[in-house]
């Protein structure tokens, strides 16, 4: 069975942000994935659509497969590397800031 890819590196994006909208797409047809992209109001709807589109391009062109017949067999996301930030704080101190990036993977497949 034959499947293809998309990776997304370093996203700017939190993992648990992105977790919760790759969770509404797992296992769904291809063109019901994008319609749910499209409409969740979260910040990353448009970088995993994106992503999905991609898929489905390499899907259409390395491996000749019929995009009406693809689903969203796997999707996760794992925690980048995390750019740690200063801010000032009150009587001289500073706080941490970790500003937290994404490894997205998409993987379509032919049903």
């Amino acid at each position: 069975m034959a499947e293809a890819r998309a990776h997304a590196n370093q996203i700017r994006i939190a993992p648990r942000k992105a977790q919760l909208v790759v969770d509404l797409i797992r296992g769904k047809q291809v063109g019901e994935a994008i319609a749910i992209l499209r409409h969740t109001p979260r910040a990353a709807s448009p970088i995993i659509e994106k992503l999905l589109n991609s898929a489905i391009a390499n899907a259409e062109h390395n491996y000749q497969m019929d995009v009406n017949n693809l689903v969203v067999s796997q999707v996760f996301v794992n925690q980048g590397p995390t750019m740690k930030r200063f801010m000032p704080r009150a009587m001289g101190r500073a706080s941490r800031i970790n500003k937290r990036t994404s490894h997205i993977t998409l993987v379509v497949s032919e049903k």
